[in-house]
């Protein structure tokens, strides 16, 4: 399991911080209906600008990953949804 950034790598960082996320949603250790770490979190346990994690997040709505309430936060979905 990837579960570091490579600055200077061909993949963007928002993506491989996307990836990181998914890889812990697969294993289970994000849960569905459960936040997903909050930005200043992932700003600090990978080292990525607050624009790198909110980007990372949009990934994974777009990959139906996630939802995101108002005024809430973003939740991990269940997997039958």
């Amino acid at each position: 399991m990837i579960d570091s950034i490579e600055a200077d790598g061909p993949v963007p960082k928002y993506v491989q911080l996307a990836d990181i996320l998914e890889q812990r949603i697969t294993a289970g250790e994000l849960l569905p209906n459960k936040p997903l770490p909050s930005e200043k979190f992932l700003m600090a346990e990978y080292g990525v600008a607050r624009g790198t994690a909110r980007r990372a997040v949009e990934v994974l709505r777009d990959r139906d990953l996630v939802f995101t309430v108002p005024q809430r936060g973003t939740f991990v979905k269940p997997k039958d949804s």
